[in-house]
Formats: C-alpha cells, structure tokens, sequence
C-alpha cells in the first residue's frame, strides 16, 4: 500500500483538476441526512469511486459524492454518504476524506449521523449534540506506523467535540425554537442492530445514543487539529424493556423527518463561522 501522503496527494492532485475551490468547512451527510446537499450552491460535484483512493458508498440512502459549494455564505465541502466499519472498510480507509478534506483547507467537521436512543429522556425523533465519545469499534485509524507530519502518535481527546461550536449550536436551537439533546455517542461495530443487554451494557457505561459510524472520522480530524461539532438524529429507541421492531425503511423515514430542523440548526451554525 503507498504512503498515506501519497495516497493523500493523489486524491488532492485528482480533486484539483476538478474544482479549485479552497472549503474552510466539511460536512459529513450521514444515513437519511443527505438532503442538505439540495442546499448547498454547487460547484462541482465529484463520485468518489473516480477519486483516487476513496472507498465507495454501499448503503442506501448514501450518495456518494464529494460536493463543493457555498452554504450560508461559506466556502464548503461535503461528503454525501460516508463509508462504515460494517462494510469491510479499515479505519484508515474510513477517515481518509478527512484527510483529504484537510490538505483542501478544511479547517473546522461538521458530522451528522442516524443513532439508536438510549437515554430514556429522548425520544425517536430527536436531534442531539454529541458532547463526547465512546470507541467500541474495537480498532483505531491511527493504530500503525504514525507520520508526525500528520499528527503526533499520541494526540489528546481534549475538547474533541469543540466546547464553543457545542455551545453555538445550542444558541443557535434556542434561537429557532428547535429543542436539542446533549449527550454521548457509542460507536459498534454493526451491522446488526443491539440486544436488548447489549443496549443495557451501552446505557450503563454512559452513552446516550449508539451508532455505527462518526468516531473514526472524529479521531482522525482530532489527530490533524481539525474542530469538530457532531449531530445524532435519534432514529429508533433502544430502551431495553421496551424494544420494538425496526428496519432500515423506519430508521431513514425518522432521519428524513427530524432533516428539515438539522439543516435549520447546521446552516446557521455556518452561517456563524469566522473561518
């Protein structure tokens, strides 16, 4: 396998010669939360199977493609479709957009993604700010040979979710009268959803919701310097004594239904950015 700043230069080098628009912004679209894109004023648009090194998306509901453009007055890019730990992905693979985003001029991630509740206190419709997170994915990107010109081998976690975007975006809900939940985020393998003691085990060692995606990139963003503000859309519950039956149809439908308010609260969060 070539060099990770190789493989980085490579995608750039093909990026380039496609759009050579500077984003201070990325944004990562995750299941059902594709529809910011058809907000964006597009640039260009690019497949990721024709960037060099790019995974591609397999599930539905993700596009796949690398979307430049203005959004509320920012220059930004945004990934519309992620790749997952359950599609047979290493984590290297997962977080190199991130990467790539880096090398582009993204300075400041914003992630979205569908979870399971498991704070009894939310509800299947819910949008929360992520203020932490737990790795149970059972693998790191960083893990390997550690270039230092990338980051340093043992970067701190410290305010990997930034204290004041967190803080901006909860203005930003009071201001549009939308209710946010705060809380942490567990990343699982998948692709299987949880047991009912699975969803017990989860709430008590202090997760809020639980997903299969977000942590990889987050940790790769954190690596590089790169500030992070995330969003959960609580799709399903996952209350152990009160377990229902869901499909991938339930969990889309109640992203796609909780969109129109996170698009609100996103887009004015950029519209806020000094960067």
């Amino acid at each position: 396998m070539k060099d990770l700043k190789e493989r980085i230069e490579k995608a750039v080098e093909y990026i380039r010669g496609k759009t050579q628009m500077v984003p201070k912004l990325g944004i990562i679209l995750g299941t059902g939360l594709g529809g910011l894109a058809d907000e964006i004023e597009l640039e260009s648009a690019i497949s990721y199977e024709y960037i060099p090194f790019f995974p591609v998306s397999t599930v539905e509901s993700h596009a796949g493609r690398l979307l430049f453009g203005t959004l509320s007055g920012k220059t930004i890019v945004a990934m519309q479709g992620r790749f997952h730990y359950y599609e047979g992905y290493t984590m290297k693979e997962i977080a190199f957009p991130v990467r790539v985003m880096k090398k582009l001029g993204v300075q400041v991630l914003l992630v979205s993604n569908a979870c399971g509740g498991l704070n009894p206190n939310f509800k299947a419709g819910d949008i929360m700010v992520i203020s932490d997170h737990i790795n149970l994915l059972g693998d790191n990107p960083l893990r390997g040979k550690n270039d230092e010109s990338l980051g340093p081998r043992f970067p701190d976690m410290y305010n990997c979710y930034d204290k004041d975007l967190i803080a901006l975006a909860e203005e930003v809900g009071l201001e549009l009268g939308i209710k946010l939940q705060k809380g942490v985020y567990v990343a699982v393998a998948g692709p299987n959803l949880e047991t009912a003691a699975e969803y017990r085990f989860l709430r008590g060692i202090g997760a809020d919701v639980v997903g299969m995606s977000t942590v990889p990139e987050v940790i790769c963003a954190r690596h590089q310097g790169t500030k992070v503000l995330g969003f959960s859309v609580v799709t399903d519950m996952g209350l152990p004594d009160a377990l229902k039956p869901t499909s991938l149809e339930d969990v889309i439908q109640t992203a796609q239904a909780s969109e129109p308010n996170l698009k609100k609260i996103m887009k004015k969060v950029i519209e806020r950015q000094k960067t």
